[in-house]
């Protein structure tokens, strides 16, 4: 589970917590809703940041996987 601080326009901000699933589901919606900015037609006309699929891992694994998803999923927040 990862924590995001969400800082709203009018400069409230919130704390919440999500999977790596989750954003992976909003990531699927939005590239099915946008084709064109999902860059479906033309990769150059790509806006949606890209987030690396699912995988399968043992337990033993959990926190490493966590980890190097930490960079990806920020950069996809900003």
């Amino acid at each position: 589970v990862y924590i995001i601080n969400v800082t709203w326009s009018d400069l409230t901000s919130q704390i919440i917590y999500r999977r790596y699933s989750k954003f992976f589901d909003l990531q699927m919606q939005l590239l099915d809703k946008f084709p064109i900015e999902g860059g479906q037609k033309d990769p150059k006309q790509r806006i949606i940041p890209f987030l690396p699929g699912k995988i399968l891992f043992r337990r033993s694994h959990v926190r490493d996987v966590a980890v190097k998803r930490l960079k990806p999923i920020d950069e996809y927040c900003r």
